[in-house]
Order: structure tokens, then C-alpha cells, then sequence
């Protein structure tokens, strides 16, 4: 069977993007600027970031949400970008996952408060491969969902279970992480490895599974990134590993090739806020590598994305085509 396309699996939640003139200490205030709705987690993000890169490339997502407004709102969400949504399930026995993602606007940076609601009762009983065209998986969030992250069977973790489920059925697969604890990130990180066919994360994040120091007062070290994935990806099958940071990306393939690629120069005033920017990248990248293109032009798509996803502070609101994404990189022009 020749397979075509995506399943975006695992966390669907509702984004409450507020923007606030500053992140207050403890026991201050901050002002409210704006308050946007937006899907969030990374079955969503991913999806309706490639439907608006392409939408000729088809997206279908598994899932558990609320039978609630916030899961009817989800739905909207799903249907408005067309994105099969059979394999998403809901739930009466508790309210949709929502995600408070404030956003500083002195400073740029991102604070997510997170209500689970139905997130710890999805398992891998909610996934099914069986009949699905789709090349590819792209799997989260370890680390927000309770008996996912707990052993399942003989496996680790359930996200190990629905790897494996995954690359039975022929699909290649990739996960995607959440800000956590190094710890947590590398006990439910490690055990996936073996059934991962790409990796596709963040400094900290490979910082955190090679146990080694990446970033350091807010500067990340290119060197060690790409010692760290080195690392990472001789504890597993991927073919590629890939880590993206503020600066630009790295790339460490298994038959040894190694691409160090800049990221996109975006102009400061362009900046509204980064909640969705590791989605946008990876859904660039899988872009390019779904379409056929080199490593080097997957980097630079997934970048041109991120890029284009900063200008606003919703998560995908700001993503255009593929080719508007990289004419607007081209134009404001790319670090040195």
C-alpha cells in the first residue's frame, strides 16, 4: 500500500493565549492585553499547521477530548482546516484539556498553566493504525497524560505501546515534548527511542535525554546540541535527529551527515509570541521531508515556519502556504 500523508495523535487541548504586559513575581499583578482562543497540543498545532502549509496533503488525528464546549470548539477547529477526525474520541467523564499560555509582551517569553481535565484517562486503547494510509506519525505529549506516561503491559510507558502499534502497521514515527523536568523527560523519552524512525525536539529537550548541558543563562551552545543528538541517536533507530533552537537548527543522520542550519532573521516588531514555534518547525520540516526534498531544504522549511508562526500569539494562526512561508524568510533574510 503506498501511503500519503499524516496522523497527528495525542494532545488536543484548548489555548487561552493571553498576552500580558509583563510576568508578575509573586504576589504582584500583570495586565490582561488580549485573550485568543486557539486549538492547542501537538496533534493539533502539528495538523492545522501542515493543512496550511498544503492543503493537498492529507491530515487525520487520534485522540481523547471533552464532550463539552471546549471539545465542540476543538472539533470547529479540526473540520474548519479539514482534518479527519474518526480516531478523535470524547469523553463524559471529565472536561477537554485547556492551557493557559501567557505571553509576556516586555519580553517575549511564554508561562503555560495546564488543566489536564481528560487528558490522564486517554491510553493506548484510543489509538488504532489498522486502517489508516498515512506515512507518517507525529505523537504527543508525553509527560501531560497520566496512564499514557505510566507502564502499560510489558512496555515502559504507554507511548511505547502506541509506537510500537504505529510501526507495525508501517508508519514511520516521530514524538514531540513538552516543557518538564529533565528527569521526567528523560525516564519517558529514553524508552521510546528504539521505535522512533525520526526525532525531532528542542536544545533543552535533547539536553535533557544525553544528559548534557545545552543551554546555559539563556544561550544555547550549538556544539554540545549536536553532541547531545550524536549521542541520542545511537540509543535509537532514528535515521535522523534533529534540534532546533532560537539561533538556527542541527541535523545528525545516521549515515553521518551533519547540517548546521540558520534560523530565520525575523525583525523584533514582528515578534507577538513563540507558543506553537516547535510545531511550526517540525511541521515544516515533515513538510519538506514528506514532499521529497533534502535535508537542508527540510531545515530551511521548518524554520521559514516558525518564523511565520511568531507573528502572532495564537499557535498556528499566522502560518500561510509553503511558499508564502519561504518567500517571507527570503525577504526578511536569514542569520549569519
Amino acid at each position: 500500500m503506498e501511503r500519503h500523508g499524516f496522523v497527528t495523535a495525542g494532545t488536543w487541548c484548548v489555548d487561552r493565549n493571553i498576552i500580558v504586559d509583563q510576568w508578575p513575581r509573586e504576589d504582584m499583578a500583570a495586565t490582561v492585553r488580549d485573550v485568543r482562543l486557539a486549538g492547542g497540543g501537538s496533534a493539533c498545532n502539528f495538523g492545522v499547521d501542515m493543512r496550511r502549509l498544503d492543503p493537498s496533503v492529507p491530515v487525520e488525528t487520534q485522540g481523547l477530548i471533552g464532550a463539552d464546549a471546549e471539545g465542540d470548539f476543538l472539533l470547529g477547529v479540526a473540520k474548519e482546516h479539514r482534518i479527519d477526525i474518526s480516531g478523535l474520541h470524547r469523553s463524559e467523564a471529565g472536561r477537554t484539556e485547556v492551557t493557559d499560555a501567557y505571553v509576556s509582551a516586555a519580553t517575549g517569553r511564554r508561562t503555560h498553566i495546564l488543566f489536564y481535565g481528560v487528558a490522564g484517562q486517554m491510553t493506548p486503547d484510543h489509538f488504532d493504525f489498522s486502517r489508516t494510509r498515512a506515512r507518517y506519525l507525529h505523537l504527543g505529549l508525553p509527560g501531560v497524560h497520566e496512564q499514557m506516561d505510566g507502564p502499560w503491559g510489558e512496555d515502559a510507558n504507554g507511548w511505547v505501546t502506541v509506537l510500537r502499534k504505529a510501526r507495525a502497521a508501517g508508519l514511520e514515527t516521530n514524538m514531540e515534548f513538552v516543557a518538564n523536568e529533565e528527569e521526567a523527560i528523560r525516564r519517558l523519552a529514553l524508552p521510546c527511542l528504539p521505535h522512533l524512525t525520526t526525532l525531532v525536539v528542542n536544545d533543552q529537550e535533547i539536553g535533557a535525554m544525553a544528559r548534557m548541558e545545552t543551554v546555559s543563562d539563556d544561550l544555547t551552545d550549538p556544539a554540545v546540541c549536536l553532541a547531545a543528538a550524536r549521542k541520542v541517536i545511537g540509543e535509537g533507530a532514528m535515521d535522523v535527529v534533529v534540534v532546533h533552537f532560537t539561533r538556527g537548527a542541527v541535523l545528525v543522520a545516521r549515515d553521518g551527515e551533519v547540517i548546521h542550519q540558520p534560523s530565520v532573521a525575523v525583525p523584533d516588531g514582528e515578534r507577538k509570541g513563540a507558543n506553537g514555534a516547535g510545531d511550526a518547525f517540525a511541521a515544516g520540516f515533515f513538510y519538506g521531508r514528506h514532499k521529497g526534498w533534502n535535508r537542508a531544504e527540510c531545515l530551511r522549511m521548518g524554520h521559514a515556519t516558525a518564523a511565520a508562526s511568531l507573528r502572532s500569539a495564537e499557535t498556528y494562526a499566522a502560518v500561510e502556504s509553503a511558499k508564502a512561508c519561504l518567500e517571507l524568510a527570503d525577504r526578511w533574510g536569514w542569520r549569519a
